[in-house]
């Protein structure tokens, strides 16, 4: 079970200053460029956005497979943090270059009183061995997963020959039927199709005469 305890009768001015830093980093985040798309040659996200989208697909795959909820989205969450300080290392990079996110993560929240509880969430994703840390690794590759099937439905030809290896990578049944479920559905059809035929007809919101 995760630690949900308070701990306030802990905290100082210095744990207060350093879990403000740590906010401060995560939004860093927000400005660290997901490096695939370049090989793909469209598509372009950041790891902040990654991260959101990955945590609500192991909210969905962890109640479908009923396993911990929040366990799986707290994986989900904290799996990518440390790109904070060193970046994505898409799959050429990781062939001539490696980098140390244990290490980063020690960094990272060193005083913040988080680190033991994070750590171990981390070594849990990265061994595979429970049913939440593949749901979540599953999530991690199905938002991949949407995003080339976008790229394809926009016209990129390349996209499908990387969703075949993508879907390879899953390693649950919930992930390989929302797998299946996202390449057979259209990327626009959650607002273009849902809505009645009237909706097409209003000017601004009100129908026409």
């Amino acid at each position: 079970m995760l630690n949900t305890e308070p701990e306030a009768k802990t905290m100082t001015d210095q744990t207060w200053k350093r879990l403000a830093d740590f906010v401060f980093e995560l939004g860093m985040l927000r400005k660290t460029p997901r490096t695939g798309y370049q090989f793909l040659g469209s598509g372009a996200e950041n790891v902040a956005e990654h991260s959101f989208r990955t945590a609500m697909i192991g909210y969905m795959l962890a109640r479908k497979a009923g396993a911990d909820v929040a366990r799986t989205v707290f994986l989900c969450l904290f799996h990518d943090v440390h790109e904070a300080r060193i970046g994505d290392f898409n799959y050429v990079n990781r062939i001539y270059n490696t980098s140390n996110p244990v290490l980063a993560l020690t960094h990272a929240l060193e005083g913040t009183g988080l680190r033991e509880e994070a750590l171990g969430l981390w070594h849990e994703l990265e061994a595979g061995v429970t049913l939440e840390s593949r749901l979540a690794q599953d999530a991690d590759q199905l938002d991949f997963i949407a995003n080339l099937k976008e790229e394809q439905d926009l016209g990129n030809p390349y996209a499908a020959k990387w969703l075949d290896h993508a879907v390879l990578r899953l390693k649950t049944d919930p992930a390989l039927e929302l797998a299946r479920a996202i390449q057979t559905t259209d990327q626009s059809d959650w607002w273009f199709v849902r809505p009645d035929e009237s909706w097409w007809r209003k000017g601004n919101g009100k129908p026409r005469p």
